[in-house]
């Protein structure tokens, strides 16, 4: 009577072995699957993040007002725009149910902090003696940011565009263009020139016919 024949012990570990290779590279597939769909939404996340930024600096930009900060003495200029390569300071309406207030002074601010420069925004309430005190603290739109600059556009005497400027001189005129220069620390990331032109920086100047003669 013949026996049924068994398997070998080299065979069982030959079997374990292909089995354990086997399972190793399914899971070393999974897991890169999953790292790279982890990688993917986050790099979603950081697009979406940099253009909900860029798209509410434009509308905020687009929107400012030629109305003064705060009340000067006579004979001197009302300030309605502030620009500095770290610094935009406007007034324009919020967005949503934060405008039924009235128009606000807006902050834009690039800082300083720990894991290099941020970008911040503060507003406040513009009332008939200026802006009052909100005593929110600035939020963070976008950190990680490894260089950024302002710069402000406007035409000079004889109608022509003048240079870029990092400090905007004439502060009683909104400017004819706002851009902001950026990179991040992320080397993936990237951040498309902003170029903003504010709807009341395309006005004509008293005595001049068009908006061809914007300052």
């Amino acid at each position: 009577m013949n026996r049924a024949r068994g398997f070998s012990l080299l065979e069982v570990l030959v079997a374990s072995v292909l089995l354990a290779a086997g399972m190793a590279l399914a899971f070393a597939a999974l897991s890169n699957a999953s790292k790279a769909t982890v990688a993917a939404e986050a790099e979603a996340a950081r697009t979406e993040r940099l253009r909900a930024v860029q798209g509410f600096l434009r509308r905020q930009l687009e929107g400012a007002l030629a109305l003064p900060m705060e009340p000067q003495s006579p004979g001197q200029e009302d300030v309605v725009f502030e620009a500095s390569a770290e610094r935009l300071r406007l007034v324009a309406p919020m967005p949503g149910y934060l405008s039924r207030g009235g128009p606000h002074v807006q902050t834009f601010s690039l800082v300083r902090g720990p894991q290099g420069l941020r970008l911040e925004f503060q507003h406040e309430l513009l009332g008939p003696e200026g802006p009052l005190e909100n005593e929110r603290p600035p939020q963070v739109l976008l950190d990680g940011i490894a260089e950024a600059a302002f710069a402000v556009r406007g035409l000079d005497e004889l109608g022509e565009p003048g240079e870029w400027q990092s400090q905007w001189q004439d502060t009683s005129r909104v400017p004819r263009l706002v851009r902001l220069r950026l990179r991040l620390l992320e080397p993936r990331a990237r951040w498309p020139e902003l170029l903003v032109a504010p709807r009341l920086g395309q006005a004509p100047l008293p005595g001049q016919d068009g908006p061809g003669d914007v300052r």
